[in-house]
């Protein structure tokens, strides 16, 4: 049998080579027992996440009591690790540092280099924003291109797998000044953060979103990049005034005609074909996004709708054939039910056709 994704991103070995590496910083530190404590019975059955709490639990257990300490035998040995396993140096600031905050809050920049700080932080800017965010404006000005993500991706109001900072998405206002200096930062990893950030808070004040877009666009070709990634939520939405930003055409003047499927009934694991002629009757050409939205059955017998992107582009008036292949298998992210589905096709932002089809077992 394959092995599991959570059993290959933190494996034992990792757990001996930490264990030895803070002993080699702190001798008094009991190795064999804390490779014995986290690799413990239960430790195959845990998910990703729980494995890395426990990890941070163990360390509390045999690092000194005094948090300080303990940071910074943390902090030696945290160049040497990467990836999953480095998350419980950051976790353990979360969980044991809200009460030294100049302590927690550096040791967490440091941290980030090695494995995103992002979820830890949020637990700071929960409990006082206006004192974390100092951090954060000072973050968004450090040499490194770590730490000035970190700044922006730490205080995403919706980062996916994260705490939601609910008073960040109340009111934005704080972040700004942090994504208005990043937008133009050297680095791509950078910017595309600062995307990220705009698209969670689009999600809540599209117009003040819109309005910042207005003024920000046109500066340079990085920033138009990040307008349009940080606008994806709205343009998916059907967002007129975002869609207009963008230059696509008054939907008005574009129809959806000959929308079929090559069969009514299909079965969980099967593909659906379907196609469909865009007419573009305005005379001129157009540009135009293409999507579908799949109202996919729920467990309830309810339906969810999800969009997808076919093209976006310039197209010349007159009449297009478009065809489109959807696969119905399950995934981790996403199971089917039966039940009858629907399909509509939508050109800039509008529903222009729609179709029904059964889904079976």
């Amino acid at each position: 049998m394959p092995e599991k994704l959570k059993d290959t991103l933190i494996p034992a070995d990792q757990v001996v080579k930490l264990a030895e590496a803070i002993q080699s910083v702190y001798p008094e530190f009991e190795a064999g027992e804390f490779t014995r404590l986290v690799l413990d019975s239960n430790w195959a059955d845990r998910e990703l996440k729980q494995k890395m709490r426990h990890i941070t639990v163990c360390l509390k257990q045999k690092l000194p009591a005094d948090y300080p300490e303990s940071i910074r035998i943390l902090e030696q040995i945290a160049p040497h690790f990467k990836g999953f396993i480095a998350l419980s140096f950051s976790d353990f600031a979360e969980c044991y540092g809200l009460d030294h905050w100049d302590i927690s809050m550096n040791a967490l920049a440091r941290f980030t280099g090695s494995c995103s700080s992002e979820f830890a932080v949020r637990p700071f800017l929960d409990k006082d924003p206006q004192r974390a965010m100092e951090y954060f404006y000072k973050w968004a000005e450090d040499e490194s291109q770590h730490i000035r993500r970190l700044a922006s991706e730490g205080c995403r109001p919706r980062l996916p797998w994260g705490m939601g900072l609910r008073k960040f998405q109340k009111d934005p206002a704080p972040i700004i000044p942090i994504l208005e200096k990043l937008k133009n930062d050297p680095e791509e990893y950078v910017r595309r953060s600062v995307a990220n950030n705009l698209n969670d808070i689009s999600k809540d004040h599209p117009l003040l979103l819109l309005d910042l877009f207005e003024k920000w666009r046109g500066q340079s070709k990085d920033v138009d990049r990040i307008i349009k990634h940080a606008s994806r939520t709205m343009l998916k939405d059907g967002n007129k005034r975002a869609l207009m930003l963008f230059g696509f055409a008054n939907p008005d003047q574009l129809l959806v005609s000959n929308l079929s499927a090559d069969q009514p009934i299909l079965k969980i694991g099967e593909h659906l074909s379907f196609s469909f002629t865009l007419v573009n009757h305005s005379g001129k050409t157009q540009t135009i996004r293409l999507e579908y939205r799949i109202h996919y059955v729920k467990s309830n017998g309810k339906t969810s709708p999800k969009i997808f992107q076919i093209s976006e582009g310039k197209f010349p008036s007159g009449e297009h054939a478009i065809s489109k292949r959807q696969a119905f298998t399950d995934f981790t992210t996403r199971t089917h039910f039966p039940g009858e589905h629907r399909i509509e096709i939508v050109v800039n932002g509008d529903a222009k056709a729609e179709m029904s089809f059964r889904l079976e077992r």
